[in-house]
């Protein structure tokens, strides 16, 4: 049997050798970056959002028409961080136009001393990074770091101000002919407002890209997009939390798309120790899981096991309750108070509540106790009272709206 020669490692490839080059540069980008912040603002001031939304998406996939929604559904007060508004010098300003990208070592610089401004301490959307694998990288350890700083400071009086990072990845996507079709319109809108404005001398001229104006641009746009931008997020998938947007459809299905991605899930985002501490208290949505069967077992334990007390419930609805709900049925709510004995039974009171809910009601009951005056003692002034019991129930439903006109 012939032996055969020893095999010899394969030589790297171009993308290995240009991953591992970026990796490195990500290290020395971030190191450089990470000294100067401790440098300019001390370790203990080096304060990043609780929680970072990276935004990005392909050109024409709506992030601008969509940040607000977002902004909106996480309960965030201040406004995004623009990587390309940050990236407002000439220089900067003449590649973007040329439909490539601005080095890392400016991006990561910028961001990162942008997102320590005080308006950023409860969340931030981040609109256009990372964009590459390097800043992806530098990103990567920056979380790090931020889970450092909150280890060093946990049981320290800083601990609020670093606490557990929430990290999103969103990424709206769009295919090619999307994108193109969407630039070169809003290039068309952009152009028209434009030339109103300067006829008229009314409103401010808007930005006129290079890349909204002529197909081929818009098409290596894209395609950086997809070579640089889309890989690098991809790469996040298995970190942080992703949600991929198909952002194809109208405003409305965009919406909602961003809506069912964003739920929020306390187990994620509150720090561990918070997370145990509420761990008893049951979630709304696991108790209506197997509500209807618990309600419809209880009543038929009423019926069965206390048929007496059940019927007399169910009287003092029918006679007592029906006929002031019916008066308010396009209100859709209704409020009943009594001092029935009846009610002074508790399971009665569970029954009532069981029998309305049943019916597709939604009644609350509360016991309001007032103390009346029975007697009065002339020599010492004292005042002996009984307490009166009045139980308000109110009753809410679908009301009926009354069409005018």
């Amino acid at each position: 049997m012939k032996s055969s020669a020893p095999m010899t490692p394969a030589a790297p490839t171009g993308a290995a050798k240009l991953s591992d080059l970026e990796i490195k540069d990500a290290h020395l980008i971030f190191g450089s970056v990470w000294r100067d912040l401790e440098e300019d603002y001390g370790r203990e001031n080096l304060r990043f959002p609780k929680e970072i939304i990276l935004l990005g998406g392909a050109p024409g996939a709506g992030k601008g028409t969509n940040t607000a929604f977002i902004t909106r559904t996480r309960g965030l007060t201040c406004p995004p961080v623009v990587v390309s508004s940050l990236l407002d010098s000439p220089e900067a300003k003449a590649i973007k136009d040329s439909g490539n990208m601005v080095g890392d070592r400016e991006v990561v610089r910028l961001v990162y001393r942008h997102l320590l401004r005080p308006e950023y301490h409860d969340g931030v959307i981040l609109d256009g990074f990372p964009r590459t694998n390097v800043q992806v990288e530098c990103f990567k350890m920056l979380v790090d770091k931020m889970h450092q700083l909150r280890r060093e400071f946990y049981a320290t009086p800083l601990c609020m101000h670093f606490r557990l990072p929430t990290i999103h990845i969103m990424v709206l996507f769009v295919d090619e002919k999307t994108s193109v079709e969407r630039q070169l319109k809003r290039g068309r809108e952009v152009q028209q407002y434009n030339e109103e404005v300067r006829r008229t001398g009314i409103g401010e001229l808007l930005e006129e890209r290079p890349t909204d104006y002529d197909q081929q641009l818009a098409q290596r746009r894209y395609r950086v997009f997809k070579e640089q931008t889309w890989d690098a997020l991809q790469s996040l998938k298995e970190i942080f939390h992703y949600h991929f947007i198909n952002a194809q459809g109208a405003i409305d299905e965009v919406e909602q798309n961003i809506l069912h991605e964003l739920e929020y899930q306390s187990t994620l985002e509150l720090d561990p120790r918070t997370v145990d501490c509420l761990r008893n208290v049951p979630v709304a949505s696991e108790l209506a899981v197997h509500a209807r069967q618990e309600l419809v077992k209880r009543l038929d334990s009423y019926e069965f096991g206390q048929p007496e007390l059940f019927r007399q419930v169910v009287a003092f609805i029918s006679r007592k309750i029906i006929p002031v709900v019916q008066r308010h049925a396009i209100s859709g709510a209704a409020q009943v108070n009594t001092e029935d004995p009846l009610l002074t039974d508790p399971t009665a009171l569970a029954m009532l509540i069981d029998v309305f809910s049943e019916r597709g009601f939604h009644a609350v009951v509360d016991i309001h106790r007032i103390e009346v005056p029975e007697k009065f003692d002339l020599q010492t002034g004292a005042i002996t009272c009984r307490v009166k019991k009045v139980f308000r129930i109110q009753i809410k439903f679908p009301g009926c709206e009354i069409r005018r006109g």
